[in-house]
C-alpha cells in the first residue's frame, strides 16, 4: 500500500469528534446518582466534604474531618471540590461524583488536545474512546475517589512537560508545574513521584550527550515555573502544620515513606506480587487490550515518532513500575496511567491501520467465545447469598446468564461489521462497554443493601420512635451511614484504620468503649449495626441480652433495645 493509500484509509476511519463528544457525555451521564453512595471508599470521601459545609468552621477545610475525628491522610483537594458541588447542587448522589466525572471530561479534552499538539489528531480521538470506554475509566469516573482528580491534573503536566521538552516554550513549562502542583493537592507526593520518574527517564534518552541532558534538566528550574508551582502547593501545607503539630511526621512520613515501604500504622492497605499490575493494565483498557497482538503480528505501515513514543511508554510504565515495587498495591492506582497508554496503543494501532478487516473480526470472534464460555460457567453455578438479588426483574444468575448471552451476540455483530465495513476501523466496539455499562448500573442498583446504609437508613427513617444509631467495631464497611444520617456516628470498640489516628489524637465521644456503651443503653433508646463478619464477637457481648428486636439488612443487622 502507497503512502497516499494509507492516508486515505486513515481518513475514512477517521472519528467525528461530535462522535467523540457523544460517547463521553453518554459515559460519564448515564445512571450517575441513580445508586447509592458505596460503602468503603466512595462513602469517606462523601461524608468528608458534608462535615466541612456543616461544622461552619474554616479549620475543618485545614484538617478535614471524617465522623467528627481529624483525618490527614491524604490532601484536601477533593473535599474542597465536593463540598463546592454539595453546596451548589446539594448532598446527593451525583453531585458527590460530579468531581471525577468532570476529571474524565477533562481527560477527554486533554487528549484531544494533545493530538493536536502532536499532529496525531484521528488517533487521539480514537485513544480519547479507548480511555472513557475502558473497563478501568468507566468504574472509576463514577466513583468518588482521589485518583481521576490525580489522573487529570498528572497528565496535563506530563503533556505539558513532554511539549516543553521538545519546544523550550516556558508557556508550557509553566502550565506544567502549575498542573502539578494541583496533583500534588490532589493526592500527595506520589504526584511529583511519578512526574520525575517520567520526566527524567525520557530526558535521559531524549538527551545526545551528558551536556545536552544537564542543559534540559537545567531548564525545569525556572524561577517563574517554580514559583507558580510553590505558590499553589504551599499554602495549604504550611496552613495543616500550623493547625495540626502532629501533621507533618503523620503527612510526610507515615503517609507517603512508610506507606511505601509497607510499615505504615495502621497496616490497612493491600499487598501484593511483582506483575500485580501487568493483568489489571489487560481489565483496565479491555476491550480494546484485546487489539494488542496487532502490536506483534502487523507492520506500521507509518513512519515511526520515535521521540514520541518514548515519552508515551515513559509515561505509563514509570509510573506501573513504581507501583509495583511499592509495598502497597490497589487496583485503582492504575487508572493514572490510563490516558497516556490508550493514546500510545491508538497511535500504534492507527500506524498498522487497525490490522486487516479479519482480523478486526477476529477480535469480536474471540471476545464472543469469552462471553459465549462465561454463560455456560454461569449456568453450571448453584444458588449463592446473592441468588434473591434482582436485577432488570432476574434473578442473579439469571441476568449473569443473559447479559454474557447478549455481549456474545454483541460481540458477533461488531464482528460482523467491522469485516464488512473496514472503514469503520474498530469503533463499533464501542458497544460492547455500553453494554457493560448499563449492566454494571442495573447491579449496582440491585445490589444497594449489600454495597451501601442508604437502605439500612430508609429503614430507621421509617421507624416511629427515634434512637441514636450506633456502629460496632469497622467503620469502613458501613462508611456512607454518617452521610446519609446527616451526622457522625458513634462506634463501638472500634476497629476502624480511618478513624485510628483521629481517635488517638484528640479526646472524642465518637469511639466509645463496651463499658460506656453499656452505660448507653440503660439509659436511652439505640439502634446498633453489626456486621454479620463481627456477629461472633458482638453475641459475647453482656449487653447483648438487652437488644431484644432485629432486622437483617443486606451483610448488616439493625439491633433495637
Amino acid at each position: 500500500m502507497s503512502a497516499v493509500q494509507a492516508e486515505i484509509e486513515v481518513h475514512q476511519t477517521s472519528i467525528p469528534v461530535w462522535l467523540v463528544w457523544s460517547v463521553t457525555f453518554f459515559f460519564l451521564a448515564y445512571g450517575l446518582g441513580c445508586y447509592p453512595i458505596l460503602d468503603n471508599n466512595e462513602g469517606l470521601y462523601a461524608e468528608i466534604p458534608r462535615e466541612m459545609l456543616a461544622s461552619g468552621d474554616w479549620r475543618h477545610w485545614i484538617i478535614p474531618h471524617l465522623n467528627g475525628l481529624a483525618y490527614m491522610e491524604k490532601p484536601p483537594l477533593l473535599y474542597w471540590l465536593t463540598a463546592i458541588s454539595f453546596a451548589i447542587f446539594g448532598e446527593n448522589e451525583w453531585s458527590a461524583r460530579l468531581v471525577p466525572a468532570f476529571s474524565v471530561l477533562s481527560c477527554v479534552a486533554m487528549i484531544l488536545w494533545f493530538g493536536w499538539q502532536i499532529e496525531r489528531v484521528t488517533a487521539a480521538r480514537l485513544a480519547a474512546l479507548m480511555f472513557i470506554t475502558g473497563f478501568g475509566v468507566m468504574a472509576m469516573s463514577r466513583t468518588l475517589m482521589f485518583d481521576m482528580l490525580l489522573t487529570v491534573f498528572f497528565t496535563g503536566a506530563v503533556m505539558n512537560g513532554y511539549l516543553f521538552s521538545r519546544s523550550g516554550a516556558r508557556e508550557k513549562l509553566n502550565w506544567s508545574l502549575g498542573l502539578l502542583a494541583f496533583a500534588l493537592l490532589a493526592k500527595g507526593f506520589v504526584a511529583i513521584i511519578l512526574f520525575v520518574a517520567v520526566t527524567f527517564t525520557y530526558t535521559v534518552l531524549f538527551s545526545s550527550s551528558v551536556s545536552d541532558f544537564l542543559k534540559r534538566i537545567i531548564a525545569w528550574f525556572n524561577p517563574k515555573a517554580l514559583g507558580i508551582f510553590l505558590l499553589i502547593a504551599l499554602p495549604w501545607h504550611i496552613a495543616a502544620i500550623l493547625a495540626e503539630p502532629i501533621f507533618a511526621w503523620f503527612y510526610f512520613i507515615n503517609e507517603h515513606v512508610l506507606r511505601f515501604l509497607g510499615k505504615r500504622e495502621p497496616h490497612d492497605y493491600y499487598a501484593g506480587a511483582w506483575w500485580y499490575y501487568l493483568p489489571r493494565m489487560v481489565i483496565y483498557l479491555f476491550p480494546w487490550s484485546f487489539f494488542l497482538p496487532v502490536l506483534l503480528f502487523v507492520k506500521t505501515r507509518n513512519p515511526c515518532q520515535r521521540m514520541l513514543h518514548i515519552f508515551l511508554a515513559c509515561a505509563w510504565i514509570m509510573p506501573v513500575l513504581f507501583f509495583s515495587v511499592s509495598s502497597a498495591k490497589a487496583n485503582y492506582y492504575l487508572v493514572v496511567v490510563m490516558p497516556l497508554a490508550a493514546l500510545q496503543l491508538a497511535i500504534a494501532l492507527e500506524d498498522r491501520q487497525f490490522g486487516r478487516a479479519w482480523g478486526r473480526g477476529l477480535v469480536g470472534l474471540v471476545l464472543a467465545l469469552l462471553f459465549g464460555a462465561l454463560a455456560w460457567l454461569a449456568s453450571k453455578q448453584g444458588t449463592s447469598q446473592f441468588s434473591s438479588l434482582l436485577v432488570f426483574g432476574m434473578q442473579s444468575m439469571q441476568f449473569f446468564q443473559a447479559f454474557m448471552i447478549s455481549a456474545c451476540i454483541v460481540s458477533l455483530c461488531v464482528a460482523l461489521i467491522v469485516w464488512r465495513l473496514p472503514r469503520l476501523g474498530i469503533f463499533p466496539f464501542a458497544a460492547l462497554p455500553a453494554l457493560i455499562l448499563v449492566g454494571l448500573i442495573g447491579v449496582l442498583q440491585a445490589a444497594a443493601q449489600w454495597t451501601s446504609t442508604q437502605p439500612l437508613v430508609a429503614e430507621l427513617s421509617a421507624m416511629k420512635i427515634k434512637r441514636e444509631v450506633f456502629l460496632f467495631r469497622v467503620f469502613e464497611h458501613q462508611s456512607s451511614l454518617p452521610f446519609y444520617l446527616r451526622q457522625p456516628v458513634r462506634v463501638v470498640e472500634s476497629r476502624s484504620s480511618d478513624l485510628f489516628w483521629g481517635n488517638k489524637l484528640h479526646k472524642n465521644n465518637i469511639v466509645i468503649s463496651d463499658m460506656i456503651f453499656d452505660k448507653i443503653t440503660d439509659q436511652q433508646l439505640v439502634s446498633l449495626i453489626v456486621l454479620d463478619e463481627d456477629m461472633p464477637s458482638f453475641i459475647d457481648k453482656k449487653y447483648v441480652s438487652k437488644f431484644k428486636n432485629s432486622k437483617k439488612i443486606g451483610r448488616s443487622t439493625l439491633f433495637m433495645n
